[in-house]
């Protein structure tokens, strides 16, 4: 139900942009997030949005990436600015409806070269 895009290799310091597509009504999410699992650690949060707007970043992304949102287009954004090798990993979409039911996409990788 949640289908990212694909994500790529960029150079540290350069720039991503994830896009994650659904079929369903963003406003049926409680919450949309995307995740990361980098080598060796287990998945972390890297980001969410609230139904009623409210974002939330971890600290190792701050003043980096953003998340934004589409409800017309149903999709959900990652602009990530300024990588770093250590954002290289696997990234995922999520989101949890009002039953806080889970729902995940399939993952994208991102390379960052150093």
């Amino acid at each position: 139900q949640l289908v990212e895009s694909e994500g790529g290799l960029v150079q540290a310091g350069g720039s991503l942009r994830l896009t994650c597509a659904t079929t369903a009504d963003l406003l049926g999410f409680r919450v949309m997030s995307w995740y990361r699992q980098v080598p060796g650690k287990q998945r972390e949060l890297v980001a969410h949005i609230t139904r009623d707007e409210n974002i939330y970043y971890a600290d190792f992304v701050k003043g980096r990436f953003t998340i934004s949102r589409d409800f017309a287009q149903r999709t959900l954004h990652l602009a990530m600015n300024n990588l770093k090798s250590e954002d290289t990993g696997d990234y995922y979409c999520h989101g949890r409806d009002w039953g806080d039911e889970d729902y995940w996409g399939q993952g994208t990788q991102v390379t960052v070269a150093s």
